[in-house]
């Protein structure tokens, strides 16, 4: 049975799975960029959590981090479309069907990456913060 750490960003990679970006989790960066953008879910940082006691309890807020990257002559759109549908997708349920409190991402932060003999690459870094509660810090 998968931890409910597991269990939870596996249903936010099934979020962004939805998406019309390709969307993986924790690979390398392909060669190649599809024309509607990629995603990189990667597992990120649960954090020290909060303990509460009568019953033990650790609360998380975990940073998880979505890249976003596209690439192309018309990348800043398709980038503005492709954060933007992170986001809807984030608000359309924050508690991803119940099994976390509540999901959040920041801001972007983009920057755009010259490759040699190609168009230009725009990327930034999502961080996605998941509140969640678990009665095992491995668990």
């Amino acid at each position: 049975m998968p931890t409910p750490r597991e269990t939870i960003l596996a249903a936010l990679h099934e979020r962004l799975s939805a998406l019309p970006a390709t969307a993986l989790r924790g690979d390398m960066l392909p060669e190649r960029v599809p024309a509607e953008g990629l995603l990189i879910l990667r597992d990120g940082e649960p954090g020290e959590p909060e303990v509460t006691l009568s019953p033990l309890r650790y609360h998380y807020q975990h940073r998880a981090e979505i890249e976003a990257v596209v690439q192309g002559a018309d990348r800043n759109a398709v980038f503005d479309t492709l954060t933007a549908n992170i986001g809807a997708v984030l608000a359309a349920d924050r508690t991803m069907g119940g099994l976390c409190d509540w999901v959040e991402a920041e801001a972007p932060q983009p920057v755009d990456l010259p490759v040699e003999g190609a168009a230009t690459l725009k990327a930034a870094v999502i961080p996605v913060v998941l509140h969640y509660s678990t009665a095992d810090p491995l668990g």
